[in-house]
């Protein structure tokens, strides 16, 4: 069972301020690892912040080895009840990089306020005034980062960065968003407006829009996150690719399916023929605002291409 930190002894308190040094330090060295590619002065700030961590550790070492001997008992943060609690970097290695800035100015926050209350406990001088020291620095870390940052993160480093983020948000998000948008709001058209056009009955039209769409979700998402594992890609995470691109396939469908809600079959299908040039018109900006395609191009690709499937469905349904 995990103990309370008020019954720790002064060497395990001692011992638990290594240990968190040192992960302390394997995240940063994460993190650099991790950002080392698409954003490499970043990285470079995290190295830093990692030797910072690591000269912390040693401090502590030699203190416990000068008041405690040669063994230090291993005890962890997580087998400390109320301590210090923070998510695995694997849950947000996905996340843009102010999300991971974010995290590492809780984890100093964090270990600032441990080792404030850590101080409290000990006896020794000596000891107090290290975890003293060290909570103060904790607390200067965040300068000491924007420091870095500035050091490391000229305008040139931050706008190739930046480029870097937009890249792999346009891989990672926009693409896959953008194929399911395409597929659901141009393939559910033939079946949506033939079956509208069959049966003159705007609750058919609903329930075969609304088959038609989820049908198509579920289908492009398993097939976006079966494609490629984005190991070499670089497009991210299947899943969460999958996820994307079902839902936006989901929701192309569903835009036009919906005015099929009222009873009245002209009126819905007025209104749903005008969503259809809404969901084209968003389609082509995408385009045209992530993909450098212009805007007419991208417009004439989409329109005529939705065009002739629409007139499809018109013509099966009518005939």
């Amino acid at each position: 069972m995990a103990k309370n930190f008020k019954d720790l002894s002064e060497p395990e308190i001692l011992a638990l301020a290594i240990s968190n040094e040192e992960t302390d330090g394997r995240i940063y060295a994460d993190f650099a690892a991790r950002l080392k590619d698409n954003y490499p002065a970043t990285a470079q700030v995290f190295e830093e912040m990692e030797a910072e961590e690591d000269n912390h550790r040693r401090q502590l070492i030699d203190e416990f080895r000068r008041r405690f001997g040669e063994h230090i008992p291993l005890i962890r943060r997580e087998e400390v009840k109320g301590f210090i609690t923070r998510k695995p970097v694997w849950l947000i290695q996905t996340l843009g990089i102010e999300t991971v800035r974010r995290y590492a100015e809780s984890m100093e926050l964090e270990t600032q306020r441990f080792y404030e209350r850590a101080a409290a406990r000990i006896s020794d001088t000596s000891t107090r005034k290290l975890l003293g020291d060290l909570a103060e620095a904790e607390r200067h870390h965040v300068e000491i980062a924007d420091a870095l940052e500035k050091q490391h993160l000229t305008r040139e480093a931050k706008a190739d960065e930046d480029r870097a983020q937009r890249r792999l948000f346009v891989l990672q998000i926009v693409q896959p968003g953008l194929s399911g948008l395409m597929d659901g709001s141009v393939s559910t058209l033939a079946p949506v407006f033939a079956a509208a056009f069959a049966t003159r009955s705007s609750h058919d039209a609903l329930l075969v829009g609304l088959a038609a769409s989820v049908g198509a979700g579920i289908s492009m998402g398993f097939a976006e996150a079966l494609s490629d594992d984005g190991s070499l890609t670089g497009r991210g995470k299947p899943l969460l690719r999958g996820i994307v691109c079902g839902l936006m396939t989901t929701a192309g469908g569903i835009g036009h399916s919906l005015p099929y809600l009222i009873p009245n079959f002209r009126t819905a299908t007025a209104l749903a023929v005008f969503v259809v040039a809404i969901e084209l018109l968003v389609i082509s900006w995408i385009r045209n605002h992530y993909m450098d395609t212009p805007f007419l191009r991208a417009a004439l690709q989409v329109i005529v291409g939705g065009v002739c499937v629409f007139l499809v469905g018109i013509l099966i349904g009518s005939a």
